[in-house]
């Protein structure tokens, strides 16, 4: 038998409408390969690409023999939409590539669901109705998504498989591309499959979607279970192939936004039978989808009361300047009160700011100066700030990830250091990630057991980095401005269905028959 040719490709980024446009220089500081360079990577101990890939590869791998057949890559931080012009040219790489390919048996897609670009609502629907149009109906295509994917009609109609992740935060990436490859298996023995999906008018705002058994108010998370469980059982047992529920990005403000179950099953009844009861299970929690926040003066207070050695040490999320959701990471609201209030023995991190990073390495470790922060702008939250400070500590350009999202990754911060900014030690970074793993501390040799505050430019995935550190009820969600605020009635609207939960006391929804 003919070892089985696999096209790979992909194109994930996480798109806030109200973020600066995404360039081809903000993929390339991340992922942006294809070929051999593309496989090398992904098979690699630490590789520069997140989880998808490597886990689908390495999973094709220990089945048998089968031949890749690579095309180009594409990932990037959270950011705006992506300049359409670079995502015209990626089109034009993928199709030439899928047309030069030859035989093809099946096609692997790692997207995210949430892209955006300048012209565009619907990137990977284009991509998606490119590679039908280029390879035609009769090939496997199998596509993997972020839990936080708004799913349009041509996102679930142009797939033979929709892979979704179940973990917030994002620990099963690897794991839902090994998914995707024993599924790619099935369909090319010749299972047939049927793809049903029901949006609810529900955008949960981002703090609301934790699936971790232990954490405090999972009505996801619960929704994410109830699938599982239902695969397990009859009458789904060996009909539905996976079940994917999908909380979507609010902030891509897309026609297509909500809450969405999708099911891939041998048969349509079944897909339809439990996205359905999926649907009116994600309803009746409707009202548990509204975000609990702490104010700035009650953060404040917070971070005070650990003077006391008694109480916990606390966490604080800086929920609305998310770098991993588009956040420029680089607000002062949180640092500047909490210096003004004299907490100390805090850490803060990371701060995106490319110019004050390199000034303070010229610097030199020991040596204080004027630190001047957003001198360079970046949006309306991005207010200038003026400070003395002492360089602590420099970090290697390269980290490797140690714990959660980032676990294993190889990891390009750029210039790295560390200030001492009135007692609280500030992180500084020259390239933009959220603060979701230890390592961005820890490089710098910084102990965050001996801390007692530590704030992190996160909104939740920090969850899985430092969690042996803090336990949830450590954790502190803070209300500061941002474009990541999980107060989703702040923002300016134009296109996303109306009315919905939580922004519209009259959204309503019926079953469908």
């Amino acid at each position: 038998m003919t070892p089985p040719r696999i096209a790979l490709l992909g194109f994930s980024i996480e798109c806030n409408r109200f973020a600066p446009v995404a360039t081809q220089e903000d993929f390339e500081a991340r992922t942006l390969m294809g070929g051999l360079a593309m496989l090398t990577n992904a098979r690699l101990t630490a590789p520069s690409m997140l989880g998808e890939l490597p886990g689908f590869i390495a999973d094709m791998d220990a089945a048998g023999p089968w031949e890749p057949v690579p095309s180009l890559l594409a990932m990037a931080e959270p950011n705006g939409p992506v300049d359409a012009a670079f995502f015209g040219r990626m089109m034009e790489n993928w199709e030439r590539d899928l047309t030069e390919a030859g035989h093809l048996d099946g096609v692997y897609c790692v997207l995210h669901g949430a892209g955006l670009t300048t012209d565009d609502d619907d990137p990977e629907g284009t991509l998606l109705a490119m590679i039908r149009r280029v390879r035609g109906n009769d090939i496997p295509v199998v596509a993997s998504y972020d839990l936080h994917a708004n799913v349009s009609a041509a996102n679930v109609e142009l797939v033979n498989a929709y892979i979704g992740y179940r973990t917030n935060p994002h620990l099963d990436m690897r794991e839902r591309g090994a998914e995707s490859a024993q599924v790619m298996r099935q369909l090319l023995t010749g299972t047939k499959t049927h793809l049903a999906h029901i949006r609810l008018p529900i955008v949960p705002p981002t703090v609301t979607m934790l699936t971790g058994q232990d954490a405090p108010h999972r009505p996801y998370g619960e929704l994410i279970d109830l699938g599982q469980r239902r695969m397990r059982e009859a009458p789904y047992v060996g009909r539905v192939l996976n079940v994917s529920v999908m909380g979507g990005f609010a902030y891509a403000d897309t026609p297509f936004n909500g809450l969405t179950a999708v099911i891939t099953a041998t048969d349509a009844a079944a897909a339809h039978d439990l996205a359905k009861e999926i649907a009116i299970a994600g309803w009746e929690r409707r009202d548990q989808f509204k975000p609990a926040l702490t104010s700035l003066d009650d953060a404040v207070a917070a971070a005070k009361k650990t003077e006391d050695r008694s109480t916990h040490a606390l966490v604080f999320a800086d929920v609305a300047d998310n770098p991993g959701g588009g956040g420029r990471g680089n607000t002062m609201w949180i640092l500047e009160a909490f210096l003004k209030a004299g907490v100390k023995d805090a850490l803060v991190g990371v701060i995106h700011d490319p110019a004050l990073a390199a000034e303070a390495r010229l610097h030199g470790v020991g040596n204080t100066f004027t630190a001047h922060f957003n001198r360079d702008g970046g949006d309306e939250f991005s207010k200038p700030f003026t400070a003395e400070a002492k360089v602590r500590a420099l970090a290697p350009q390269f980290l490797r990830g140690r714990r959660g999202i980032y676990a294993n990754n190889t990891l390009d911060i750029g210039v790295g250091v560390a200030l001492d900014i009135g007692g609280i030690t500030v992180v500084v970074v020259g390239l933009r990630y959220q603060c979701a793993d230890p390592i961005f501390f820890e490089a710098f040799g910084l102990d965050i057991a001996a801390a007692r505050v530590v704030v992190v430019k996160s909104r939740g995935h920090f969850r899985g980095g430092f969690d042996e550190f803090f336990r949830h009820q450590d954790v502190v969600e803070v209300d500061a401005p941002g474009l990541t605020s999980p107060i989703l009635s702040r923002f300016p609207w134009r296109n996303m269905p109306r009315p919905v939960l939580p922004i519209d006391d009259t959204a309503n929804w019926t079953p469908p028959a």
